[in-house]
Parts: structure tokens; C-alpha cells; sequence
């Protein structure tokens, strides 16, 4: 017995075309790319360029000598004239550092101040005999220590008061006081005294 004819139903499926883009959209497509295409030129690795060489290590500089300073009495002293004397050569070959000066002794002291009106190293040596004075002959009863006489006790107060160092920057080769500073040495014994000073020298060479 015959088959019926089956009948064959064919199906078309319509695509719409896209819809076209906005011109906002497609600039800002634009600049997407561009901003990648930047970020991987310069901040990926490029095979075709050698590593960039890492910057030598700076050459770093250690120095310390001693000296003597000029015998003095009791008074307020500027020598900085004195240091560069002693230390130029060493100051001259540091690009940026730090001298670190020290007096070796417990009646005197080292400090920063003045260096034009020698009124002020005056005024000084007079203020810190009134902040500390002599106790003559014991009188007032100020001091226990005078095993070296009535200023012995009273130098070693203002020792203490100012300070035994100072530091001091070094830049292109130079000491970088300030247009008005010095370096001071104030002795504070009435007898003349010759004191050591140690000088520390550090920093990064010059190139």
C-alpha cells in the first residue's frame, strides 16, 4: 500500500541588522583604546628594549682626626677660620654630609652663635657668670666640688648647660652655616687651657 507524501516545512529565520552606534559611542571607543594602547607601551616590558640599569650605589664616606684648639682663658672664642684650617681638605671631597664636632673635657663647651659682632662672644661670657656665678672663697655656700678652686664646679655647670659637640651640615663642599653663624669654643676656667677636639666627617662623596 502507497506511503502518504510527507510534506516538508521549510523555516526561515530573519536576522535584524544591528543597530547602528551613536557618534558619542564611538568616540568613546576611541579613547578606550587609545588609553590601553598607551599603557602598554610604557608601563609593559618591551622584549625589543634592554633593561634599564640600576643607578650605582652613591660611594659613601667615613673620616675622623683630633686637634687642638689655641690656648685660652675663660671667654667665648669663634673658630671657624680654625676648623676650615684644619679640615678643608676633608670638607671639600663631600657632596652632602655632616661634620660632627667634640670637645674631650668637662669645662668647656662648643657651640653655634654669632659670627660678626664680637660684642655678643662678650655678653655671653658675662650672662653665664651671672647664671652661674663664682662662689669666692666659698662664701655663699654654692658648691660642694672645688677641687680645682672656685671656678672648678661653676665650669662644669656651664659645660653642661651648652654642650660638649655641635654638627654641622656639609653641602657641594662646604660647610651650609648660616650667614650669621659660627662656630664657637667657650672656655669656661679662668687659668689658660689647651683643649682636644675629635672631628667626625661622613657623607657622599663627590662624583
Amino acid at each position: 500500500m502507497p506511503q502518504p507524501a510527507t510534506r516538508r516545512t521549510t523555516t526561515t529565520t530573519t536576522t535584524a541588522p544591528p543597530a547602528p552606534q551613536s557618534p558619542a559611542t564611538t568616540v568613546l571607543l576611541s579613547i578606550l583604546l587609545s588609553a590601553l594602547a598607551c599603557i602598554y607601551i610604557f608601563y609593559l616590558p618591551s622584549s625589543s628594549q634592554p633593561p634599564k640599569k640600576p643607578h650605582p650605589p652613591a660611594t659613601m664616606s667615613w673620616s675622623q682626626s683630633t686637634f687642638t684648639l689655641p690656648p685660652q682663658a675663660r671667654g667665648s672664642y669663634l673658630i671657624t677660620d680654625h676648623i676650615l684650617s684644619r679640615l678643608t681638605p676633608q670638607i671639600s671631597d663631600i657632596k652632602i654630609g655632616l661634620l660632627h664636632l667634640f670637645i674631650q673635657h668637662t669645662s668647656c663647651a662648643l657651640s653655634l652663635n654669632e659670627n660678626w659682632d664680637s660684642d655678643v662672644q662678650l655678653d655671653m661670657t658675662d650672662a653665664l657668670e651671672r647664671v652661674v656665678p663664682y662662689d669666692r672663697g666659698g662664701k655663699l655656700g654654692l658648691y660642694r666640688h672645688d677641687a680645682e678652686g672656685e671656678d672648678d664646679m661653676p665650669a662644669h655647670v656651664k659645660s653642661a648647660l651648652v654642650g660638649a659637640s655641635v654638627s654641622v651640615p656639609i653641602k657641594d663642599g662646604r660647610l651650609a652655616l648660616g650667614t650669621w653663624q659660627g662656630i664657637w669654643y667657650l672656655e669656661f676656667r679662668r687659668a689658660r687651657h689647651t683643649r682636644t677636639v675629635v672631628a667626625t666627617i661622613q657623607g657622599e662623596r663627590m662624583k
